[in-house]
């Protein structure tokens, strides 16, 4: 337990083409190159013997260190202390494309002695493909290049080091005003190790701060929460695939929902289902190009739909938009302080949930309204998409939640399936587009009264998780918030305390009962961290201002030192799950956006 930090102790940096993870320690724990689904060179998060690292810290007995951002950047600080002096790490990756177009992707990491003289030491060991693929190291005039079958790094080394088996070694000092930098870079044909003179990597980190705060003047939010709203966007930036505009659920893998437990998946996907959400998040910001070129992804999906057993429509797609996402356990890796099974590719693709059609045309009809106008290939695709929900809404799904224990009429799934058609007829009435008005309209209504009646139950006085159950879920804390039901409904009041007395714990929200409604899985799970921004909204629109802004309130403080968080929430406050997750982030940025405004 003890040779793994905490999931919350880590910082993101990124170049909008993958990610690296950087600990409170010093050490590049998880790195996949060069795209956020590629394999990892660095996982000693998943495997810390194993699994591969870059580490860089003091070499003092006795140390403690600090984290912060530069302001309003994702440049990452870690700041180390000792009896002997004070040094700091400033660690990014360069974000841009060359004027050739190709994208130069590296890893800078740079220290800076600020007080005292210090003994740092540096550890670059690369575990290629999952720690699968054995490499080769060779010195260069500029350091060193580690060469695996399908891929290349250079490490640019400023100071003397040892090549230890597969590994590079080095040990030195850091006087006040030294500075040392060291840059972790994917080769190519056109990019050979070379070195790198400290007046670049000045210019280089200065070019990186002024991309990032020019990036977020953009924003249009002023509120209360300012500071955890710009985070939680520069968050979602740095989970956008440039080359695509995909976001993926999550720049990690087979990070635990619970220690020891089987509920680890791989989210370095894009899922349909965060589409409305992050659409909305995008615009309300004010970040109208991001919200652009994630519509483009969702409308070449539309438009590139295949009618299979699953529907027309896939639950997530790779970052490039690929299908197939095939799932593999990696056995030769412990996992996340033992937890296994460590797993890449997600096998929920192939499931039905019917909600990501709710959620496709929610986000389409927010960027017909607040973005460009849907253009008329797009509407006629989403017309047949709209068409087969209307055919194949009644039937039992794997949910929202992704259970693995068979199917079941999730009302949740009905519900979104009422969205889909609901904001559809919206489309083409305000644009009076052609569409099967009559025949949408119908099916839409006998959605709606069939949720009424056995989505509701009236001995519970509640909306449940299925239809013939009793079963909570926090799910349908979004009845209200796609305008299913008015939020001061005395149905709606009724379920949101059933909520509040047994899915809420102080501010913290677990998504449904384990124990009474078992998903096909082993063991139990954390509070679900979007669950209680979901909950601050409902509790919002249901006039419970001052209630809403405590738990929201809450819920700040259960994020990390830098503002991030992960999927879940254990019992003892601790960070769960894949880290960080973007659907937290735009829950978080819809929250704060909508109790601000009813706050006045």
């Amino acid at each position: 337990m003890d040779r793994y930090l905490p999931i919350a102790e880590h910082g993101l940096i990124g170049d909008l083409h993958t990610v690296a993870l950087v600990g409170t320690d010093g050490t590049i724990d998880w790195f996949c190159c060069p795209a956020f689904d590629s394999p990892s060179v660095f996982g000693s998060i998943l495997d810390a013997d194993r699994g591969g690292r870059f580490s860089l810290r003091p070499a003092a007995p006795e140390w403690t260190s600090k984290q912060l951002y530069f302001p309003d950047t994702n440049v990452l600080i870690t700041r180390f202390l000792t009896p002997e002096g004070v040094g700091e790490v400033e660690d990014f990756m360069p974000v841009g494309e060359l004027r050739d177009g190709s994208h130069r992707q590296r890893v800078v990491r740079r220290l800076v002695g600020v007080r005292g003289r210090m003994h740092f030491e540096l550890e670059c060991a690369p575990r290629f493909d999952y720690g699968r693929a054995a490499h080769q190291v060779h010195r260069h005039p500029s350091g060193v290049v580690f060469e695996s079958p399908d891929l290349r790094l250079g490490l640019d080394m400023q100071v003397p080091f040892e090549i230890d088996g597969d590994d590079v070694h080095a040990g030195f000092e850091v006087a006040a005003g030294d500075s040392v930098t060291f840059v972790l870079e994917r080769l190519t044909d056109s990019h050979e190790p070379r070195a790198h003179t400290p007046e670049e990597m000045r210019d280089l980190a200065q070019a990186t701060v002024t991309y990032w705060r020019r990036w977020l003047a953009r924003s249009r939010y002023r509120g209360r929460w300012r500071e955890m709203v710009h985070r939680s966007a520069l968050t979602l930036k740095l989970l956008t695939y440039q080359p695509t505009g995909a976001i993926v659920a999550a720049p990690t893998t087979s990070l635990p929902e619970v220690l020891g437990g089987e509920r680890n998946w791989d989210y370095r996907y894009t899922w349909i289902r965060d589409a409305a959400f992050s659409l909305y998040a995008l615009l309300r910001l004010g970040f109208a190009d991001e919200a652009a070129a994630f519509m483009d992804w969702l409308t070449h999906r539309v438009s590139s739909e295949r009618w299979e057993r699953t529907g027309p429509l896939n639950v997530m797609y790779g970052i490039d938009g690929r299908r197939e996402l095939p799932e593999q356990i990696l056995g030769h890796l412990e996992g996340y302080r033992g937890s296994a099974p460590v797993r890449i590719g997600n096998e929920a693709a192939d499931q039905l949930q019917l909600d990501i059609y709710g959620e496709l045309v929610d986000s389409i009809y927010l960027y017909n309204k607040y973005g460009r106008p849907i253009s008329h290939d797009a509407w006629e695709h989403l017309s047949r998409i709209v068409e087969w929900v209307c055919d194949h809404w009644d039937q039992a799904d794997e949910g929202i939640w992704e259970t693995r224990g068979g199917r079941q009429p999730f009302t949740y799934s009905r519900l979104m399936c009422w969205v889909a058609l609901e904001r559809a007829l919206r489309i083409a009435n305000t644009r009076g587009l052609p569409a099967d008005r009559i025949a949408w309209a119908q099916a839409r209504d006998k959605i709606y009264r069939q949720i009424m009646s056995r989505g509701w139950h009236e001995d519970r006085r509640a909306f449940v998780q299925q239809y013939d159950s009793d079963v909570l879920d926090a799910s349908l804390l979004l009845m209200p918030l796609v305008k299913f039901l008015a939020p001061t409904d005395p149905r709606w009041l009724s379920t949101l305390d059933g909520i509040s007395d047994e899915l809420v714990s102080d501010s913290l929200v677990y998504r449904y009962n384990v124990e009474a409604s078992p998903d096909g899985l082993r063991g139990v799970e954390g509070t679900f961290s979007i669950c209680t921004f979901w909950y601050v909204e409902a509790m919002a629109r249901a006039g419970r201002l001052e209630q809403a802004r405590l738990v929201f309130e809450k819920m700040l403080t259960y994020a990390n030192h830098l503002g991030l968080y992960a999927e879940e929430i254990g019992p003892t406050g601790e960070q769960l799950g894949n880290f960080p997750q973007a659907f937290t982030h735009l829950a978080l940025i819809s929250a704060a956006v909508n109790l601000d405004r009813l706050l006045g």
